[in-house]
């Protein structure tokens, strides 16, 4: 974040911040001794706020008629998507598969597990992993990510990947997001397959590797734009901890991936901590 002016304390920024907000503007607005202190996350867009400002300041009307907004809807919302494609896109494949896994069943679900699973002799036989990597299979690290077995599952996850990954593709670009879902959801994969778990899916694992990065560039590099509600944390982390539990099991949470939540709360961990370091060695 960077400091761009200091407004009275009494005033109403209300109308400021919508139309920040409206204009794909990343800022926030801090309480000083002195005043209201805004910031900017991208310096880039300082020009296009400072004007929203001065209208402000002037007392013009920032926020536009209801129905004068209506025809931009769709264009402004394409146009956030194009600012979060790798976000966006991770969405949308999981709801697609989902959406398949509807029509063609288990015949895709055995094609994206972690290594392929067939029945023989009436039983369940899973092949193995390094034998499936060999043969050129290696989308099978990542898929299972993607496999979700319902929809309260299936909502759940991509309500956290829409407001993690927002942040981190927002304020760290595209590459360093599509980098943390490879490494995470193939490290969340990997430590579920280790504890001879094959039939598992879903994004949870990502979503513990997004809140770990996100919460620990907001701590140590306040001024990065970085933000979770730290309730927020108390009850991600305290949900991970409750489903490892026998509890959770007599209550109807057993059959959770909980080695995949651990692996990619330690993925966000090392890469929020990575990022964060580079950050105040370039202060």
């Amino acid at each position: 974040m960077h400091p761009v002016m200091l407004l009275p304390d009494h005033a109403d920024t209300n109308e400021l911040r919508q139309a920040l907000w409206r204009h794909r503007i990343g800022h926030r607005i801090t309480d000083e001794a002195d005043g209201q202190l805004l910031w900017i996350a991208d310096p880039r867009q300082l020009g296009e706020l400072k004007a929203l400002l001065e209208r402000w300041q002037r007392g013009e009307p920032l926020v536009l008629h209801q129905a004068a907004q209506r025809p931009r809807t769709m264009t402004n919302f394409l146009a956030s998507l194009k600012q979060v494609p790798v976000t966006a896109l991770m969405v949308v494949i999981s709801l697609v598969i989902f959406a398949l896994i509807g029509v063609f069943g288990d015949q895709l679900i055995v094609t994206l597990t972690i290594v392929p699973i067939g029945i023989s002799g009436g039983e369940l036989v899973f092949g193995d992993l390094s034998q499936t990597l060999a043969s050129g299979q290696v989308w099978r690290f990542l898929s299972p990510a993607f496999l979700h077995f319902g929809w309260m599952h299936l909502i759940f996850n991509l309500m956290w990947v829409w407001y993690f990954g927002r942040q981190i593709e927002a304020l760290q670009g595209s590459r360093t997001m599509l980098l943390l879902l490879i490494v995470a959801g193939v490290g969340a994969n990997v430590a579920q397959y280790a504890t001879g778990t094959v039939l598992f899916g879903g994004m949870s694992g990502v979503v513990y590797a997004l809140l770990a990065h996100v919460w620990l560039m907001s701590r140590r590099v306040p001024q990065s734009g970085f933000f979770v509600p730290q309730m927020l944390v108390v009850f991600m982390l305290g949900w991970m901890v409750f489903t490892m539990t026998d509890m959770a099991g007599s209550v109807g949470f057993g059959n959770v991936a909980n080695e995949a939540h651990l692996g990619g709360l330690l993925v966000g961990l090392v890469t929020g901590w990575y990022y964060s370091s580079r950050r105040l060695k370039n202060r």
